[in-house]
């Protein structure tokens, strides 16, 4: 799907001023330390406001979750923790590519491509994070990270929290309707998080598809990577959808 008019920004990290925390992001969350998750992104709005997250994963590919996908005009921010001080990098996306099969009423398959254009400065800091090439395992030790937060508001600085990924049995106890490629994890998500990856020894094993709304301790659920592995390699060896 050509979106010549949409724009991508890019930002480098600032030197970090110093600032009082805005709230209790990602449920029981820590402020991610500096330097760290390269890869993360904030997808925003045409008024500048953080919608959802998203991660690269190649020089010119982010991923978010295609549900978040419903803006006409919007922005990526890229290369930092902090959305309230950064500098612009104006870069443009080239092609939005949603997976084949997403299901806007079940979130089956709910991941998307955004192909970025136009040249880089070197002057951010920003790194892809590895996919997956096998199944996670249940009880694996995972980190979510993102800037939304337990009271439905939007928090600056980027905030992580440890996860473990749980039993699909148990996670339909809070989902009977759960779709068939996920990942469900213990806790993590709220408000803002939706798009980010669930992270797993340095690899992108999903993406934040949805949470029960106003109880983030409850199973949160993610668009399982490895089912989308064929899809997601073929889009990044073409260079193009």
């Amino acid at each position: 799907i050509m979106h010549g008019r949409y724009k991508f920004l890019l930002f480098h990290v600032l030197a970090f001023l110093g600032r009082n925390e805005l709230g209790s992001a990602i449920t029981d969350g820590k402020k991610a330390p500096e330097n760290s998750m390269l890869y993360m992104a904030s997808v925003q709005n045409e008024n500048g406001q953080h919608v959802c997250g998203g991660f690269l994963v190649s020089n010119n590919f982010v991923v978010t979750a295609a549900h978040s996908f419903v803006f006409f005009s919007f922005d990526v921010v890229l290369g930092t923790h902090d959305l309230s001080r950064v500098e612009k990098i104006v870069k443009y996306i080239e092609k939005i590519c949603q997976h084949p099969s997403y299901n806007s009423n079940t979130r089956e398959n709910d991941i998307l491509l955004l192909k970025v254009g136009g040249k880089d400065n070197g002057y951010y800091k920003v790194q892809p994070i590895q996919l997956p090439t096998s199944e996670i395992n249940i009880n694996e030790k995972c980190s979510v990270a993102g800037w939304g937060n337990t009271e439905c508001n939007i928090v600056g600085e980027l905030r992580v929290v440890d996860v473990s990924i749980i039993n699909r049995d148990v996670c339909k106890k809070e989902w009977s309707d759960l779709p068939v490629n996920v990942i469900c994890a213990d806790k993590g998500l709220c408000k803002g998080d939706l798009g980010g990856p669930l992270v797993c020894d340095g690899t992108a094993v999903g993406v934040a598809s949805f949470y029960k709304n106003k109880d983030c301790d409850t199973p949160n659920v993610y668009t399982d990577i490895s089912k989308s592995l064929t899809w997601i390699n073929k889009v990044l060896k073409q260079n193009d959808c």
